[in-house]
């Protein structure tokens, strides 16, 4: 881990470069421009609240906030997740022409998912406002909720990083599996509710999926005004911190290789 701190400062530069490199050229050719940033994430809350809230009707308080948050969630887990597993080959031009340490690629990404989940998140604030949803001071532990969601996520990515490089069908797997882990994960629906009854199954769909755990977690803070589960948030850092060490060490025992399978 010493390389990977390492490493940190001496590519951080690069990392941010490239990131405001690629939100640029993601809106260049637009006539909206950066207001895609923001209608993308408003079109899906508007589908997903008409849905699930007005054809399959829904009693969730702050229901358009509640679905809002969860895509916002979810969204940042789902494009790191399918944006990893092609990574290296994505920029093999990179990849073997200079030396850079693989995981600063996903870095990079990185900081485009976090800065569209920032602009995401100033919608749900404004939502919220909308709805008139009281403010207070638990809103501020959404920043550790979103370090282990970032740390977490990380670390499955270089994982996810590494193995698409010799593994033609992970692609396929991966989002076969996000699929299934989206409707598991609560989005549109709250899974303490829907399975009061069951609460074995509860426990296992809020308690063995991160992205399941971090989202309920968000909804706790900012519309039911609680404290996130700590012990949660703990078990979850470590398992997140030991998920990107052990990606780290994957990727610096054959990052040289790399160039010559893609």
């Amino acid at each position: 881990m010493k390389k990977f701190f390492y490493n940190l400062r001496k590519y951080y530069k690069y990392a941010i470069y490239s990131a405001k490199a690629e939100l640029k050229s993601e809106v260049a050719d637009s006539y909206l421009n950066w207001l895609w940033w923001v209608i993308e994430p408003l079109c899906f809350m508007l589908i997903y609240t008409f849905v699930f809230g007005v054809v399959f009707p829904n009693n969730e308080k702050y229901f358009a906030s509640f679905v809002f948050i969860g895509l916002t969630a979810w969204d940042f887990f789902n494009r790191m997740i399918n944006g990893s597993v092609k990574l290296i080959i994505n920029n093999r031009d990179l990849v073997t022409k200079v030396y850079i340490p693989k995981y600063i690629l996903l870095l990079s990404k990185s900081f485009t998912y976090v800065f569209k989940m920032g602009i995401s998140f100033l919608i749900a604030i404004a939502l919220m406002i909308f709805q008139h949803v009281p403010f207070t001071w638990h809103m501020l532990f959404f920043i550790p909720i979103f370090i282990v969601l970032y740390i977490v996520t990380f670390g499955i990515g270089l994982l996810l990083m590494h193995f698409g490089v010799t593994l033609n069908d992970l692609g396929n797997l991966t989002n076969i599996g996000l699929k299934m882990v989206f409707y598991l994960s609560g989005v549109f629906y709250n899974i303490s509710a829907k399975l009061s009854s069951r609460p074995t199954l509860c426990f296992l769909l809020l308690r063995a999926n991160p992205i399941a755990f971090c989202m309920n977690e968000l909804r706790k803070v900012f519309l039911e005004q609680k404290l996130p589960s700590f012990e949660g948030l703990g078990i979850w850092l470590i398992i997140g911190i030991l998920l990107c060490m052990i990606g780290v060490h994957v990727i610096h025992k054959n990052e040289n290789s790399y160039a010559k399978v893609i």
